[in-house]
């Protein structure tokens, strides 16, 4: 029986907790420190492994209750920070320096709202703590400047020892990059796969992206060049699959999904986007637009976890039109509240990556 009160008999009450998906000790995964006791309170850093952690309020629960077991606690301080895991490196790509996890969002068909989801799982990783960029490879129709609210802005060159390096603008606590900062508004992209491909790297490589826990790539729908050029160029942490319950939006996502399983590439889950629709006036109901349990049905058929269902509203499309995305303008609503848990899921499941 531990009849001393201090750093040491601390450490060894919490020493059977454990982090609930990597299912080791917190102790030995040094997730407890800076521990100190002073006239009854004990006080300890708890450091997560990203500061999206849905589960950090159950593992701060978890270390009060332990600590209070040992005689003399009169009061449990838990300082919490976190500190994100790089993904694993991986010898025939490259990584780009200061990025510890990129995250590549897709989906096999246009239409189903994967830009939308993007840029509020990554204004919801930011919000959270994280250091967070976009890089828009949806080069023929680059939307993300629209839904960040950053239209007007520009992007500025710098000369770099390797040639021109761009400096990303900046809007919500998100990086971003994108063709449409490069292009008249009204003007398409008529471009064959190299010139698709060097764009693609030059957007990897040759910008200013700083310290990141995460950068999420915005892909083009489909199985084409973008997809092969990021997964044969850098080190993934993984793939997010965007789908609707509608049956033609699953076939094209199992086939997007296959795609990177081939090319080597984690799928870290599917996201259902418009499981179904509330209507402003009458909030209490659902009305299941493009079928229901598609996705659901689609991602026990895979083994594949499915990391959410966002409902459609209209406030998300409003604010994916005028540059400020649901989880700023409506923090409390059900597609917000739905869009922060998947981002929380997909930051979980590159962390239990990363460290298993």
């Amino acid at each position: 029986m531990l009849n001393t009160l201090d750093a040491n008999a601390v450490l060894e009450v919490l020493r059977p907790v454990q982090d609930p998906e990597l299912r080791k000790s917190l102790v030995e995964l040094n997730m407890i420190r800076n521990v100190t006791v002073a006239e009854g309170e004990v006080r300890f850093t708890l450091v997560l492994t990203t500061p999206a952690c849905p589960l950090r309020q159950f593992i701060v629960e978890d270390c009060e209750r332990a600590v209070k077991t040992l005689p003399g606690v009169q009061a449990v301080v838990v300082d919490v920070t976190a500190e994100t895991p790089q993904q694993k490196a991986l010898p025939d790509r490259t990584g780009i320096d200061g990025v510890k996890n990129i995250i590549a969002i897709s989906s096999g068909k246009g239409g189903v709202g994967k830009s939308t989801v993007t840029v509020n799982v990554a204004v919801a990783l930011a919000q959270a703590g994280a250091k967070v960029g976009l890089l828009d490879a949806d080069i023929y129709g680059p939307n993300t400047p629209t839904m960040l609210g950053l239209t007007e802005a520009a992007v500025k060159v710098q000369p770099g020892p390797q040639g021109e390096i761009l400096e990303p603008v900046f809007n919500y606590g998100v990086k971003l990059v994108s063709m449409g900062f490069l292009i008249d508004p009204d003007q398409p992209v008529i471009w064959r796969g190299p010139m698709l491909n060097g764009i693609i790297r030059q957007f990897l490589y040759q910008v200013q992206w700083g310290e990141l826990d995460y950068l999420l790539v915005d892909m083009p729908p489909g199985t084409g060049d973008a997809q092969l050029t990021l997964a044969q160029a850098v080190p993934m942490a993984g793939a997010v699959i965007v789908t609707t319950p509608q049956t033609v939006a699953l076939q094209d996502a199992r086939r997007g999904l296959r795609m990177f399983q081939q090319l080597q590439v984690p799928v870290l889950g599917i996201v259902e986007n418009m499981s179904y629709f509330i209507p402003p006036d009458l909030p209490d109901r659902q009305y299941d637009i493009f079928g229901s349990g598609g996705g659901e049905k689609t991602a026990k058929e895979l083994e594949l976890p499915l990391l959410g269902r966002v409902p459609l509203e209209i406030p998300l499309r409003q604010g994916g039109d005028r540059g400020i995305p649901i989880v700023v303008e409506y923090p409390d609503s059900a597609s917000a509240g739905a869009l922060r848990a998947i981002a929380q899921q997909i930051a979980a499941r590159v962390s239990v990556a990363a460290l298993s």
